[in-house]
This record gives structure tokens, sequence and C-alpha cells, in this order.
């Protein structure tokens, strides 16, 4: 498929930090999605849950589940709009690299934990991942991704006028136009990102019966989506599976329109004029970006705030600010490699060493290192 002249185009990438040489003719996004995919942090979201902890049941989303369907909205978006779909799809796959054990409730008790120290921000941890934790070069430190990459993965949330501290650093040696909009790729990473939480959580609040088809039948867009389904059928989980597929289809088709017609009306000659706008050219349209919202607080209310998912996230969150508070005021606690580089207790250092520790835990693994340091039944 021909890519749009507003399209970030592989031969005009701003390259990578390190010069490397290449035995084959994948294209630099190509490459980038297949880095992330084979990274360690990659494979271990497939132990860090969205919402629910990986022992309530194995059909709930997982930061890993999450990660590949916001992928393949992505791409589908990418694709229609005549982006750059690869470029599209490495920014999916990799923009939950940072997130902690336990979801935002684990990234509350890191962030707490840390808070003398800058606290903790799961989009800057995901940068800090690609850029240098993931050791699988002998060059470089990092996955050496391209900027337009990287560019995306820092702005995920749209342009940084206060960037968190390691975005500021990073962006000192490698610099990130953060105060542009992100290439057209990018944003749509980005609405592929809402649109799987928003259907995906729908979809699997419903499956742990947090709320029930009457309670989301008046919600916009969602009530229609739902009567269309009950038409085809009254078995319960085809309901369900059905109103999942209506909810992204008419979520994936108003960005499609609005953002055609965006595209249409600013008819940019490259992606520097996407960069250069001072709102973004992806988007929903406004009623279904009030849909959209009103979405998110039916699910704050329903779902994030039900007393089992507070139950849940009250133990997340005690068990990560436990975990980063121990290690900041006593790192002899930590493993020889981790110890070594967190130096004195309560440095700046210690408290790097810590977020990055507890920040690369799965779910199984803060829960287990949690039991060793706290229970004197459990071995250490």
């Amino acid at each position: 498929m021909t890519k749009a002249p507003y399209a970030v185009h592989g031969a005009d990438s701003r390259g990578r930090q390190f010069t490397e040489r290449y035995s084959d003719d994948r294209s630099p996004f190509q490459r980038d999605r297949d880095r992330v995919v084979h990274c360690s942090a990659f494979r271990k979201l497939q132990y860090k849950t969205q919402v629910f902890v990986t022992y309530e049941g194995d059909f709930y989303r997982t930061r890993l589940t999450h990660s590949l369907e916001v992928a393949q909205i992505g791409r589908s978006i990418a694709r229609y709009l005549g982006l750059d779909e690869d470029l599209t799809e490495a920014l999916a796959l990799a923009h939950d690299l940072g997130h902690p054990p336990f979801g935002h409730a684990g990234e509350t008790g890191l962030n707490e934990a840390l808070s003398a120290f800058g606290g903790f921000d799961h989009n800057a941890q995901s940068l800090r991942v690609v850029t240098l934790l993931e050791h699988r070069y002998a060059a470089f430190d990092g996955l050496n991704l391209t900027w337009e990459t990287l560019e995306g993965l820092a702005k995920h949330n749209g342009p940084l006028t206060s960037p968190p501290d390691y975005i500021a650093a990073f962006d000192a040696q490698f610099r990130l136009d953060l105060h542009a909009q992100p290439s057209a790729e990018a944003q749509v990473a980005a609405l592929a990102d809402d649109i799987a939480y928003n259907a995906h959580d729908l979809d699997d609040g419903l499956r742990a019966g947090l709320f029930g088809f009457e309670e989301i039948a008046d919600l916009p867009m969602v009530g229609a989506a739902l009567r269309e389904a009950q038409a085809l059928t009254h078995e319960t989980g085809r309901v369900r599976n059905e109103l999942s597929r209506r909810v992204i289809n008419a979520l994936v088709h108003d960005v499609l329109a609005e953002s055609r017609a965006r595209l249409a009306a600013l008819n940019p000659a490259g992606a520097a004029y996407i960069r250069a706008q001072t709102g973004q050219v992806i988007g929903f349209s406004a009623p279904m970006a009030a849909a959209n919202v009103a979405i998110k607080a039916f699910l704050f209310a329903q779902m994030y705030r039900h007393w089992r998912v507070n139950r849940m996230s009250h133990k997340a969150r005690m068990v990560t600010k436990a975990l980063g508070g121990l290690f900041l005021e006593r790192p002899y606690l930590l493993p020889d490699d981790w110890r070594a580089r967190a130096g004195k207790p309560e440095s700046e250092a210690a408290a790097m060493a810590v977020r990055d520790y507890v920040a690369g835990m799965t779910d199984r693994f803060a829960l287990d290192e949690y039991a060793r340091l706290t229970d004197p039944s459990v071995p250490g």
C-alpha cells in the first residue's frame, strides 16, 4: 500500500543513537518492532496485570494481551490512513514496557515510596527500558531504537513541557523535540491504547460480574451496541463478545472518519507538518469524544473503584510501596548486582536502582519478594 505524504517514511528516519550495519533489508521500523518483541521486558508483560492480579482468572487482560490488542487496532487504523504500520505497531507494543507490577495501583505505591527522589512515571520508565535497561547487544545498552520510535514513546500522551527527569536527561543527549506534536503514527498508537482500554475493560468488568448489561444500557454508543448485540443472541457470552467487537468497531470508524476530515482540511505535505500543529490531527469526533469520557467515568466508578478491585488495589499498592521503601532504606537487601548499583541508603543511586528493580518485577515475583522480606517463615 502506498503511504500518504504525511506518513513517517523509513528512508527519512533521523536514525539511531548508535550507528549499526545490517545484513538484511528490513525497514528501520520493522527492525524496531522486532527488537521490542524479542526483549525481556516485553515477555514480562504476560505476568503484569491491567486491573486484576493474575490469579483472579486466566481470561482477564494482562499488559501483554493489552499491548497486542493495541497493536492490532493501531495497525488497522494506520493502514487505512496511509501511515507507516510498522512504526505504529512498534509504538503500540512498546508503550507499556515501563509499567511496574499490578497496574496503576503498583505504580501509585512505587511513586509514593520514591516521592523524595522524583517518584515514578511509567512513560519515562518505558523510555528507560529501551534506551538503557535492556542488555541484548554487545555494543550498547538498550535497544537502539530509531528517533521516531523514541519520540513516540516519550510523547505517548502528547507534547511535554515539563518532562520527567529521565526523559529530560535523555533529550539533552538525543533531542526528541518534546514540545512538538508526535507523529501521526504515534497519535494513532495513543488512540488505539484508549480504544483498547475502554472496550476491553467493559468486557472484563462484565465477565467479572462487577456490573451488568442493564447498568451500561444508557451509556452513549455502548447502549446502542448492546441493543444490536442482544438483537442477534440472548446467550450472555456471545452478547458480551458482540458488544466488545461493536464498541471497538464504532470507535475505530469514528477515528478514521474524523482523522480523514482533519487531514483533508490540513492537507499536510509531510510528517513535519503533523508535528508543527498546535493540536493533534488523529482523534475522535466531538460526540465520540464525549461518549469516551462517559465510558471512562462509568468504568472509574463501577470497575476501578469497585470494592473487590479496591481491595486488590490496596494490597498491590501496599506491596510495591513496601518493597520500594525497604530497598531504599536498606539496599543491602537487594541481590548482589543491584546492591552494587544502589550504593548508600536513601541516595539518588539507591532510588534509581530500586525504581528499575521493582518496576521490572512481574506480579508473581513482587508477591514472592514481599513474602521473602516480611514473612519469617518464608526463606530469603
